[in-house]
């Protein structure tokens, strides 16, 4: 007797063996490409699926849902953040949505030391120096940075990557501080007392723009950011005003307000490090992920359980 699979759409291409095993499991519609959908194909396609797996750039609201129609159960979420779906809208519909906790932890915390270094040593901007091509020569006073050992680290969220990051910079002998209970100080504290001010926080209304004019009006001019968490929570306007007068050192983007969008004042500046939203971005941690949505999507689809890894 031949049984009905669950069908199963995926918005993009995903490492191997999480494309086998989603074949495995279930009827799957993979969109096999690295770029995105445009919106009216993915409303379509999501047409009598009983389960999505969806990008960050995917947005997961009523116009979705009610493309999906009433077979939906479950959202899996390639990501921890889950701001492009709207929770409310899949309760009242009865859809589970899961996320990707804890295994991108450590590499995201890892990008964030490396991008911590590569703005303070200069690494990006005496790369740039050697492919112009210019005349140099070692000398004592060559394109000087700055050691991590003794510089105050301020953490904004405090959670499992923030925490991780303590841990790592510790270990480069940084002081390390951060926001919330206990013995969080708060916002403005940290800001003025950091020399290095990294974001790791959730993108919400109470996040959007958190970093904005007066925020960096509150840091040191000789400090720096770092944001690995989400691009709107940092006004990137106010950014490249603040660094083009010199109001603060300097700043290391993985993430973006507009993303995939940079704004363009950010591209000419040789005291900015930009990266592509790589904070996941090892080949174990993306199949990791992968998993993770594989095995929420069996739990709801095929074993009729909740996953350990749902939201809300």
């Amino acid at each position: 007797m031949h049984t009905v699979r669950p069908r199963v759409f995926a918005s993009r291409r995903f490492p191997a063996r999480v494309r086998e095993e989603l074949g495995r499991s279930f009827e799957l519609d993979l969109h096999d490409s690295e770029w995105p959908l445009e919106r009216e194909e993915v409303l379509r396609r999501v047409a009598g699926c009983d389960g999505l797996m969806l990008m960050l750039t995917d947005r997961v609201d009523d116009e979705l849902l009610d493309a999906a129609g009433p077979r939906l159960r479950i959202v899996a979420n390639y990501a921890v953040g889950v701001n492009n779906v709207d929770l409310e809208a899949c309760r009242r519909r009865g859809v589970l949505v899961s996320n990707t906790p804890e295994v991108l932890t450590e590499t995201t915390a890892e990008l964030t030391i490396a991008l911590i270094l590569a703005l303070l040593r200069r690494v990006t901007e005496g790369d740039r120096l050697i492919r112009r091509g210019e005349d140099w020569v070692w000398a004592p006073n060559l394109m000087l940075g700055r050691g991590l050992g003794g510089l105050t680290l301020g953490l904004i969220g405090h959670g499992r990557i923030g925490q991780a990051v303590e841990r790592l910079a510790l270990a480069h002998g940084m002081r390390v501080v951060w926001t919330g209970h206990g013995r969080g100080l708060t916002p403005d504290k940290l800001l003025a007392d950091s020399d290095v001010v990294s974001l790791h926080l959730p993108l919400n209304d109470e996040t959007h723009h958190l970093i904005d004019a007066a925020a960096l009006a509150r840091m040191k001019p000789t400090a720096v950011l770092v944001n690995t968490s989400r691009g709107p929570i940092v006004d990137e306007a106010a950014l490249v005003d603040a660094l083009r007068e010199g109001r603060v050192a300097g700043a290391a983007l993985d993430v973006f307000e507009h993303e995939p969008k940079v704004h363009a004042g950010l591209l000419g500046l040789e005291n900015v490090v930009l990266v592509p939203h790589l904070g996941s971005a090892t080949a174990e941690t993306r199949e990791a992920m992968g998993m993770l949505c594989v095995e929420a999507l069996r739990a709801v689809l095929l074993e009729n359980r909740t996953p350990a890894n749902a939201v809300g």
